[in-house]
């Protein structure tokens, strides 16, 4: 899998480093984590590795390509690995948990805009809000 990671790296451009390499595997296994989280999974390989170091590669992967920044609401900002495919996410209001949801295969209605004021849409950001299963089950069974 280093490997994988590795070429990801080489293909942006970006010189292969080990707190590169940690931060790519850390969003591979644990999509949808904040900054401290990521700082802690990739302390747990690279125990030295310091907050800055961390910040400047989440914002250098983020910057290629390589990875996803999103904000849902007024949460804390999360990165995932999974890029490029214009999916969007599912955030339970009580939890905070995130769950990817994939856009519509063929054609796709989420990037058709009503009125697009001649931009060109690639991208479009859709958050679906509501109560994941694990809050639910507790609200029915207080």
């Amino acid at each position: 899998m280093t490997a994988d990671l590795e070429a990801q790296l080489r293909a942006a451009s970006l010189r292969v480093t080990r707190p590169r390499l940690a931060v790519l595997a850390a969003l591979r296994d644990h999509p949808h984590v904040d900054t401290d989280t990521v700082i802690a999974l990739v302390r747990a390989d690279l125990p030295t590795v310091s907050h800055q170091a961390v910040y400047d590669v989440l914002r250098a992967l983020t910057e290629a390509g390589l990875v996803r920044r999103i904000q849902p609401g007024r949460s804390t900002a999360r990165y995932e690995a999974r890029v490029g495919d214009n999916h969007h996410h599912v955030v339970c209001r009580s939890c905070g948990v995130i769950a990817d949801v994939d856009c519509a295969v063929g054609h796709v209605p989420c990037l058709t805009a009503s009125d697009d004021h001649g931009f060109v849409v690639d991208e479009a950001e859709v958050v679906y809000w509501g109560t994941c299963p694990d809050c639910a089950t507790d609200r029915t069974s207080q």
